[in-house]
C-alpha cells in the first residue's frame, strides 16, 4: 500500500514515527498520525488544519499534558484512594524529596529493548509500532483515495482516514460533530483543487 503515497504523505508517515518518538510513546497511535500531517511538507493542507485551529505545537502542548499529567485516570486515582494511597501526596513526597519537576524529569528504567538502536537517555530508536486503530487510519486513506477516484494517497487523503476513526485523544483535538465536518468539507475541497 505504501507506494500509492505520495511524496508528502510519505513523509507525514515518517514523522508520525518520529513525534511519537520525540513524546516517548510506546506505540504510534492516531493522535501521532495527525501529528505527523502537520509536519508533512503539504503546506496547503498544513493550512487547512491550521484554519481549523491545529497547529503542530497545540496539538504536542496537548499530547505532552496529557502525558505529564496524572499518569492515571480518575478512576484509578479513585481506586488507589479506596486502598489508602493518595497520589497527590505521593507527588507532594517524590516533588519535596527529588526536587519541583521530578516526574517530568523521569525516564523509564532502563530495560532491555527489542529496538535497534538506544540513546543514553532510555530513548528507542528502534521500531515503534503502530497501534491497531492507526493501521486502519492508514487503510481508511486508502479507501478515501478509491472513493474519491484518485490514483495516489496523498496527506489529505490520511487526514481523510483519521476523520472517519478518530480516537477519544484525537477527536478531543478536532472538536465536536460540526468541526469534524467542517473540516472533512475543507479538506475534500482542498483535494479537488488539487487535482
Amino acid at each position: 500500500m505504501m507506494e500509492r503515497f505520495d511524496k508528502a504523505a510519505k513523509v507525514a508517515v515518517v514523522m508520525t514515527q518520529e513525534e511519537a518518538r520525540e513524546l516517548r510513546a510506546p506505540a504510534i497511535d492516531v493522535e501521532h498520525v495527525l501529528l505527523g500531517l502537520l509536519g508533512c511538507p503539504d503546506a496547503g493542507l498544513v493550512r487547512v488544519l491550521a484554519d481549523h485551529g491545529l497547529t503542530a505545537n497545540r496539538v504536542r502542548d496537548a499530547l505532552s499534558d496529557n502525558r505529564i499529567g496524572d499518569p492515571l485516570g480518575e478512576e484509578d486515582a479513585a481506586a488507589l484512594r479506596s486502598i489508602g494511597i493518595d497520589l497527590e501526596a505521593v507527588r507532594e513526597s517524590l516533588e519535596a524529596t527529588f526536587g519541583q519537576d521530578a516526574l517530568e524529569r523521569a525516564l523509564p528504567a532502563d530495560e532491555p529493548r527489542r529496538g535497534r538502536f538506544r540513546s543514553t537517555k532510555g530513548m528507542n530508536f528502534g521500531h515503534i509500532p503502530f497501534t491497531r486503530d492507526a493501521k486502519k487510519v492508514l487503510e481508511l486513506s486508502l479507501r478515501e483515495a478509491i472513493t474519491r477516484g484518485d490514483k495516489r494517497i496523498e496527506a489529505g487523503h490520511v487526514l481523510l482516514g483519521v476523520l472517519r476513526a478518530p480516537n477519544q485523544v484525537t477527536r478531543g483535538l478536532i472538536g465536536d460533530d460540526a468541526a469534524e465536518r467542517e473540516l472533512r468539507d475543507a479538506v475534500g475541497k482542498y483535494l479537488d483543487r488539487a487535482a
